[in-house]
């Protein structure tokens, strides 16, 4: 068997991209409320300025600013009250020197009109008459038309992830519908005679199955659907159907467990026979997840990942992001940087994603590592994060700058 081939981290990630180069994905128009987590498929641009008006930030009174220089405490500027602007409303007067509009946050402001005076810093002595107790600049206290979004300035482009800003500034564009991806497809295989439902009764010896629902979590959290999903014994036809029927449904087909050198472990064979010559990962150094066998039948990824939870969901993350990328699907991974909190030894040779727990300090976040062996499920349910040890490194020290991947 040719099976443990082991190569580095940045050799897989590079057959990877050299195996998917390109995005098949179909596209598709759905409404603004349905493209959280989608992935667009058009560049954006603005249709129209936003604002489309001079707008006041605060409440107070539209003035032309230098009307208001030298103004103070002791000897205040008298301006001509001029009336008001409602909200929503558009601003039908045109403001003379010497004049105040009123207007509220957010309002319109009317022609003429270059800047508001806080109403904290205002009075009104009569029906006639508004006191201004503090000059302000032009411009002071006011969005001008376009300054937030210019009419066809480009504003999102394609590949981007969409998340809650992205769509409050296309709502703000008046954009109601975009053109996305198709959700990437997914089929979820665990094997293994131990493995069971969640809602079985568990006889010792027996292990709930908790890869697949945290690989579907990852998967949700991108965007993407799970089309296919099984629990399969240590049986080769068994497996084998499975695996068939998966590849059918999906653009992905994931397996957890029985990718070890166990003479009851059937993953390879199989991927051999559905990825004939293309089994091209067949064992990676990194620490957890060594195991990881990856290859392409009709175009589409197979993966066996390792049957350790914390390892399947590390090793999954790396490996399908890299993909996603190729395609063009631009997920946005979140970087803390922090301090180590101790000493920690590297594995020779080996690329180490190391468990943390982030604390915070006066100062910024501490990297506390969280040890235990990879089957332990406590290092993903107390854990921010990780870090990652490069193979060439020796180990990082304590109080060490280091960046958190955010999981």
């Amino acid at each position: 068997m040719d099976f443990f081939q082991v190569i580095s981290l940045e050799e897989a990630l590079q057959r990877l991209r050299n195996h998917f180069p390109d995005n098949r994905l179909e596209i598709e128009e759905v409404s603004l409320l349905q493209a959280q987590n989608r992935f667009l498929a058009e560049d954006l641009s603005a249709a129209e300025n936003v604002p489309d008006f001079n707008r006041s930030t605060v409440d107070g009174y539209a003035v032309k600013a230098a009307d208001t220089f030298g103004a103070g405490e002791s000897l205040p500027s008298l301006l001509m009250a001029a009336g008001s602007v409602r909200m929503g409303q558009k601003a039908e007067m045109t403001l003379q020197k010497g004049q105040a509009v009123a207007v509220p946050t957010g309002g319109m402001l009317p022609e003429g009109a270059d800047s508001v005076v806080m109403v904290e810093y205002s009075e009104q002595f009569d029906a006639d008459t508004i006191a201004v107790y503090k000059p302000v600049s032009p411009g002071e206290n006011v969005i001008a038309r376009g300054d937030d979004l210019r009419q066809d300035e480009a504003i999102l482009s394609r590949g981007t992830w969409l998340t809650a800003k992205h769509i409050a500034m296309l709502a703000a564009c008046g954009i109601g519908r975009v053109k996305v991806y198709r959700p990437v497809k997914f089929a979820i295989i665990s094997t293994g005679d131990e493995i069971i439902e969640i809602d079985q009764p568990q006889n010792i010896g027996q292990i709930r199955d908790i890869n697949s629902y945290g690989l579907a979590s990852i998967i949700a959290q991108w965007g993407g659907e799970v089309t296919y999903r099984a629990i399969v014994k240590d049986d080769y036809e068994a497996l084998k159907q499975a695996m068939t029927e998966g590849l059918a449904q999906a653009d992905v087909l994931l397996t957890s467990g029985g990718s070890s050198v166990g003479e009851r472990d059937y993953t390879y064979r199989l991927m051999q026979e559905l990825c004939g010559e293309d089994v091209f990962v067949k064992g990676i150094a990194i620490k957890p997840g060594k195991p990881t066998i990856v290859g392409r039948a009709d175009g589409k990824p197979v993966m066996g990942l390792p049957g350790h939870p914390s390892a399947a969901m590390t090793v999954f993350r790396v490996l399908m992001s890299t993909i996603l990328k190729q395609w063009g699907l631009n997920l946005q991974e979140t970087l803390v940087p922090a301090r180590l909190s101790i000493n920690l030894p590297s594995a020779p040779g080996k690329t180490t994603f190391q468990m943390v727990s982030l604390q915070q300090e006066q100062n910024g976040f501490v990297a506390v590592p969280i040890f235990g062996k990879s089957g332990m499920i406590h290092l993903l349910g107390h854990s921010d994060g990780y870090i990652v040890l490069e193979a060439h490194q020796e180990g990082l020290e304590q109080n060490q700058q280091v960046l958190v991947h955010l999981l």
